[in-house]
């Protein structure tokens, strides 16, 4: 492909000269055939977070990628540049417990906030280990929350930030970090303020309300976190200036709105012309005649 663009070319030029050739290379060279690929699929193109081998509490480094694709370092997502430079948490999605028996005390060490998403997290300790898990609206340092696996026959009384499963849960419980499948760590409703509603149960199957109205219908051994996620106030807080929202790593559109001309802006039109509003006339029946013919 890439000999074939190069000869397409050299035959436009009137004459094959050293010049044309050299030329010719050095566009290839820095216009190379290289497939851009589409944002989605679940793909970032924000940042690559380092992971270790094993699980940790430290801080990870990140690689603020600016809406380009690590491979071509093509600009793939226009809306994303600039913003300050954030250490990654990494969050423990999988809250276990023991299947029968007392459930699993934990003891909330502190509660802070994230860069890297939008609700609050807090630093744990089970046992001897520390995780980090998604904090709920009134959690605080100090607090002990508790974990089951267990299905008990009654539904239990859960606080706010304990993990159970579905079906031990009762109808109306608020809920978050859901699993898709039980034993994969919670995947659903990470967002700040955001929460889920067990609706009602059908055989094995929990009904679950999801923020966006739909309706799931999930194992009811899947795992699941009750309360509501913290920081509520973050889809209500306006972003106050453009330079914060450059903070935030949103890049603005520039360069569209013109300010001389109006250019792709708001326009300012003249008000249309007075509408005259009246009654209708009352129309006049068509004199009637009468003739003797049939």
């Amino acid at each position: 492909m890439a000999l074939n663009r190069l000869f397409a070319s050299l035959t436009i030029a009137p004459t094959l000269t050293r010049r044309s050739i050299h030329v010719a290379a050095i566009n290839l060279s820095s216009h190379p055939n290289i497939v851009k690929p589409k944002p989605g699929l679940g793909k970032s193109y924000r940042r690559i977070v380092h992971f270790p081998d094993q699980y940790t509490v430290k801080p990870l480094n990140v690689t603020n990628l600016a809406g380009r694709d690590p491979e071509s370092g093509r600009i793939v997502a226009k809306g994303i540049g600039g913003g300050i430079k954030h250490k990654y948490h990494w969050i423990d999605w999988l809250r276990t417990g023991p299947t029968e028996g007392p459930p699993q005390e934990e003891k909330v060490i502190q509660v802070l906030e994230d860069g890297c998403r939008t609700a609050h997290i807090a630093l744990v300790a089970v046992g001897d280990k520390l995780k980090y898990i998604l904090a709920t609206e009134n959690m605080k340092a100090g607090d002990i929350i508790r974990s089951s696996r267990e299905l008990p026959r009654i539904p239990v009384r859960a606080n706010e930030g304990d993990a159970y499963l579905l079906g031990a849960l009762p109808a109306g419980t608020l809920v978050h970090s859901i699993e898709k499948v039980p034993g994969e760590g919670g995947l659903y409703i990470h967002a700040a303020g955001t929460f889920g509603t067990i609706l009602r149960k059908q055989d094995d199957r929990v009904i679950v309300q999801m923020p966006s109205k739909r309706l799931f219908s999930l194992d009811q051994r899947c795992m699941a976190v009750v309360g509501r996620l913290s920081n509520a106030i973050h889809s209500s807080t306006p972003i106050g200036s453009p330079q914060r929202n450059r903070w935030l790593g949103n890049r603005p559109r520039s360069g569209l709105w013109q300010r001389k001309t109006g250019k792709h802006g708001r326009k300012i039109k003249p008000p249309k012309p007075v509408k005259e509003i009246q009654a209708a006339k009352p129309k006049s029946l068509p004199a009637i005649q009468m003739t003797m013919h049939p």
